[in-house]
């Protein structure tokens, strides 16, 4: 096993050398744009190098708030999904504690929410150029409507607790939607913060100095043919 280690090692190790300069030479092609190197074609360059870096500062920044809205709101989330998970193991816990009490019957003649509305709205927001959900839910009506003697203070307690559980739980989903929103918006702008970073703008540098460096190798082979020409002219 050592000896065909080894033998793969002595057969790699010349192709290596030879790759790594020849991928070295290749890069500079690669990342250069397929344009005519012309003056022309320089100046458009030069002005599309100064938009592409101005866009890549603005996508910057949009990125840095992104983040910085992003960071917020998932505090923010956190602790109200902690608080919510909270309450609501609280309301099963008492539904369990009055199924022991009452039956299911019961329960059910006792839950028909009569004397009850609830409202519920859905409004999107502009935050930067997303629109993001606002949910928003209004219960109208007492949760308590029959006689205190019909039922046991538990399913009182239940109704109650979700009366004050629900509107929070609806904005929880509301502000979990503009988390998700958010997280796809700052991939998107990372990646074209990243091409913009690493493919557009060093392209567009390596086509500005290939076109530069030819211009000039122009410049200079018509100053020698014109020199040539006027010493062909003088020795006449």
């Amino acid at each position: 096993m050592v000896s065909v280690l080894c033998s793969l090692t002595s057969v790699l190790c010349p192709l290596t050398s030879v790759l790594c300069p020849l991928a070295c030479a290749l890069a500079p092609l690669l990342m250069r744009l397929n344009i005519n190197p012309n003056r022309m074609e320089l100046i458009k360059l030069k002005k599309r190098l100064v938009l592409a870096r101005r866009g890549h500062k603005l996508l910057k920044d949009k990125q840095d708030e992104l983040m910085r809205n992003f960071m917020e709101l998932f505090e923010r989330v956190y602790k109200e999904r902690f608080e919510t998970e909270k309450e609501y193991s609280a309301i099963k816990k008492a539904h369990t504690l009055a199924s022991s009490v009452m039956n299911q019957a019961e329960i059910f003649a006792a839950t028909v929410w009569k004397k009850i509305s609830i409202k519920f709205e859905s409004v999107l927001k502009q935050l930067f150029n997303l629109r993001v959900p606002d949910y928003k839910i209004e219960i109208t009506g007492e949760a308590i409507w029959w006689s205190p003697s019909y039922v046991p203070m538990e399913l009182d307690d239940i109704f109650e607790r979700f009366k004050n559980f629900l509107p929070r739980f609806v904005k929880l989903a509301g502000d979990e939607k503009t988390l998700r929103l958010l997280a796809e918006e700052i991939e998107r702008t990372r990646r074209r913060v990243n091409a913009l970073e690493y493919i557009l703008i060093p392209n567009i540098l390596e086509t500005i100095k290939y076109i530069s460096m030819r211009l000039s190798e122009n410049e200079r082979s018509d100053l020698v043919r014109l020199m040539k020409v006027k010493e062909i002219v003088r020795s006449h």
